[in-house]
C-alpha cells in the first residue's frame, strides 16, 4: 500500500526520526506538515521546519512548513486547521516530538522535569486531542507514538526516574487512546528502536560519536512507521511495536543496510 495523497501531521519533524518519517511518506507522494519550534539554525542541531519542508517536496510530497511549540495549545491548534485549511484533512499523526535528560531525583532540576512532562506526556496528549476530531474524518487513520514498551522493572526508573514518567506518559496514551477510538476506528500505536538511533540526541546527550558509530540510521524507523501506516486501521492498533520485530514480520531481512557502520557490535535502546 502507499501513501499517496495521506496527510502526515509530525510533530518534531524538522530533524531525526520525524523527519525520516516525513521523508519516507514523501517519496509516496504523501503531503507532510512539519511542525516543530526550530524556524532559524540551530548552532548544534541541524535543520529546521523550512529546510525540512524542502526535503520533502524534493523528495516527491507536498509539505507545508507549521512553526509550533506543542507545549501551548494555541500553537499547536493553529497548525492542525493549517494543515487541514492546505491538504484537507489529517490522516496520520505522529507524536515524534520529545524532550530528554537522564539524570537521578536530586540531579533533575525542576526546568528539566516541566519540560520533559509538558513536551513528551502533555504535548502527546494535546496534539492527539486536537488531531481526532479530524483523523475521524479518515479512511485509515492513524496515531503513532515514539515511546516505549510499558516495562515497570525498577532498572529503567531508577537512573532517570523523571524521563521515563514522561516517556512512558505517552505510552500510556498508547494504552488509554488505543481502547478510546476503537470504535471510531482510529489506529493508536507505540514505535520503539531496538538499537539506539543516529540522531543529535544520542550524538549531544548519550555518548558522542562513539555511540553514533554503534546505532542504526533513523530510516529504519521510517520504514517500520510506513508499514504501520499501511495497515487497516480498525486491524491494528493498540500495539507496542518495536522497528525490527516490524520489518522482519514485512520480511525484511538485510537490517546491516540501516547500520551507521555495517558490522559494528549495536547499542541497546533504552527500556529494551
Amino acid at each position: 500500500m502507499s501513501l499517496a495523497g495521506k496527510t502526515l501531521f509530525i510533530t518534531g519533524a524538522s530533524r531525526g526520526i520525524g523527519k525520516a518519517i516525513a521523508l519516507r511518506a514523501a517519496k509516496d507522494g504523501a503531503n507532510v506538515a512539519i511542525v516543530a519550534k526550530t524556524a532559524e539554525p540551530h548552532p548544534k542541531l541541524p535543520g529546521t521546519v523550512h529546510s525540512a519542508a524542502e526535503e520533502v517536496e524534493a523528495a516527491g510530497g507536498k509539505a507545508l512548513a507549521c512553526i509550533a511549540d506543542i507545549r501551548f495549545e494555541d500553537q499547536v491548534q493553529a497548525a492542525a486547521a493549517k494543515t487541514v485549511e492546505t491538504f484537507g484533512g489529517i490522516d496520520i499523526l505522529v507524536n515524534n516530538a520529545s524532550a530528554i535528560f537522564l539524570a537521578g531525583t536530586t540531579q533533575t532540576p525542576m526546568k528539566r522535569y516541566d519540560l520533559m512532562h509538558q513536551v513528551n506526556a502533555r504535548g502527546t496528549f494535546l496534539c492527539s486531542q486536537v488531531c481526532i476530531p479530524h483523523l475521524k474524518q479518515s479512511a485509515n487513520p492513524h496515531i503513532l507514538m515514539l515511546s516505549p514498551p510499558l516495562n515497570m522493572e525498577p532498572r529503567w526508573f531508577a537512573p532517570h526516574v523523571a524521563y521515563t514518567m514522561a516517556k512512558y506518559g505517552m505510552s500510556m496514551c498508547v494504552l488509554g487512546m488505543a481502547g478510546e477510538l476503537k470504535r471510531p476506528g482510529i489506529a493508536v500505536n507505540a514505535l520503539w528502536p531496538r538499537t539506539t538511533i543516529a540522531t543529535a540526541a544520542v550524538r549531544n546527550l548519550l555518548g558522542g560519536d562513539k555511540m553514533v558509530q554503534t546505532s542504526r540510521r533513523p530510516e529504519i524507523m521510517a520504514d517500520a512507521a510506513h508499514w504501520i501506516f499501511t495497515q487497516p486501521s480498525r486491524e491494528c492498533t493498540g500495539h507496542f511495536f518495536l522497528d525490527e520485530d516490524v520489518l522482519l514480520g514485512a520480511g525484511v531481512t538485510d537490517f546491516e543496510q540501516y547500520a551507521v557502520d555495517p558490522g559494528a557490535t549495536l547499542t541497546p535502546d533504552l527500556f529494551i
